[in-house]
């Protein structure tokens, strides 16, 4: 799904909504524990009461590694039940040299088929070009992180008094295009949307950080949407954890449904 086409799911849509599934065996609700994979089972239920209300997936790896072998599987077939009407990210956050991304790549891209997967740009164009070989699929690179700890290296200037992660996008970009490749963003960091906006105007980039986390969703579109938008914003607990009862995916669909409305009016509002 190239840059354009995904424009036009937002717009067809109404919503630039993308939904974590975060999905840690711990907090399942008790209904779906006796199934014979219960994560899959939760899973398939939230995506079944939420395709309508998104456009993109995003499976954080390590909720599903934490369970092994049967973890792997669920992954594999939570992916495929997602099927090709979403982009399917795995958010992963390899980072490497080139021979073992080369394999990451074929892990991600070919073995489980996604559209997508996060990385960490600290080693280099190494850790990023394999995963650009890949037609219709994106390299999203970790830019600008939600987490407190990010000020420890993010904001660190480099020889030309840039701050560092302006420096990492700069240099990232040059790497690939607007149709292979995505940057990370926090919510949390909405004021420097503009900043990072003069960098790459075109880039779709992927932000969490709202809900949960504090992040402002009208400071993220004001400062950070583009001429197709640009944008795919990333909720989690808050939509699949919206309850532990029996009818948890009717609860996250209406937790889904409500941010969609909100993402509508600011699409009417910042793209007339």
């Amino acid at each position: 799904m190239d840059s354009q086409s995904l424009y036009q799911e937002i717009i067809r849509k109404n919503t630039f909504l993308c939904i974590g599934l975060d999905s840690d065996i711990q907090r399942l609700p008790d209904c779906v524990k006796n199934a014979d994979d219960p994560v899959f089972e939760f899973n398939r239920r939230i995506i079944d009461a939420t395709r309508d209300y998104c456009i993109a997936y995003k499976l954080n790896t390590a909720f599903y590694e934490a369970n092994g072998a049967s973890g792997w599987l669920t992954m594999d077939k939570t992916i495929r039940y997602i099927g090709k009407t979403h982009l399917t990210i795995a958010d992963a956050k390899r980072g490497d040299i080139g021979n073992t991304c080369d394999q990451y790549a074929r892990a991600f891209f070919e073995t489980m088929d996604c559209d997508a997967i996060t990385l960490a740009p600290y080693m280099g164009s190494d850790s990023i070009t394999p995963f650009l070989k890949y037609q219709g699929r994106y390299a999203i690179v970790l830019g600008l992180t939600s987490n407190p700890s990010a000020t420890e290296f993010q904001y660190a200037k480099d020889k030309n008094d840039n701050e560092w992660f302006l420096h990492i996008i700069q240099t990232a970009a040059q790497w690939g295009n607007a149709n292979n490749m995505m940057f990370v963003v926090g919510a949390t960091r909405a004021d420097r949307l503009a900043d990072i906006r003069k960098i790459i105007p075109d880039h779709f980039l992927l932000i969490p950080g709202i809900g949960t986390q504090g992040g402002s969703l009208e400071d993220v579109v004001k400062f950070g949407i583009n001429k197709q938008v640009g944008l795919l914003v990333n909720s989690s607990r808050t939509i699949i954890f919206a309850s532990t009862t029996s009818d948890f995916d009717r609860c996250a669909a209406d937790e889904a449904i409500k941010i969609s409305k909100e993402m509508a009016l600011l699409l009417q509002k910042y793209t007339r």
